[in-house]
């Protein structure tokens, strides 16, 4: 397993994310809303709205982890995606060397699929994904990676309406 990065504006970034005041929140249907509709629209048993905190993945969002509200930063793979700006797509976790071994691929939830939208702000930082799992490989078309970023801007329009 390869562990998330550190972005190097890290302390800028931490610092846009405890200014939404989110962290730690209750459930918001307007966020309960996008996932239900990402899990239903791409037919995965998994769909999550994570916030990155210093050293955990926090899940304003979820579908289809019980009740699983954070995992480790250090073996997300949201921690991967925020550094870039476009989807990140892993088709078959177990094929890609940065997740093979990770323990969300060898136990639960057997992640196989991910595909994440970095939440980018105008600030230009990233907070976060809105991510959608599968617990077999998967391949996007140009179609649902279009859905994807658009559903993506939804969740990054009602964080930057929550803190300003």
């Amino acid at each position: 397993m390869i562990a998330a990065p550190t972005p190097s504006n890290e302390a800028e970034r931490l610092a846009a994310l405890y200014a939404l005041l989110l962290l730690d929140t209750p459930p918001e249907q307007r966020f309960d809303k996008i996932v239900e509709f990402a899990a239903g629209e791409f037919e995965v048993p998994i769909a999550l709205i994570s916030l990155l905190d210093t050293d955990r993945q926090w899940f304003k969002a979820a579908i289809g982890l019980g009740d699983t509200c954070q995992t480790g930063r250090d073996i997300s793979f949201c921690g991967h995606a925020i550094m870039r700006a476009e989807i990140m797509v892993v088709e078959d976790a177990l094929l890609d060397e940065r997740f093979h071994d990770n323990p969300l691929v060898t136990g639960a939830p057997h992640i196989r699929f991910y595909a994440g939208a970095p939440l980018i702000l105008s600030n230009g930082m990233a907070l976060g994904t809105l991510c959608i799992i599968d617990t077999k490989p998967r391949h996007l078309d140009p179609m649902a990676l279009a859905i994807l970023s658009t559903l993506r801007s939804l969740v990054i329009q009602e964080l930057e309406n929550s803190h300003g």
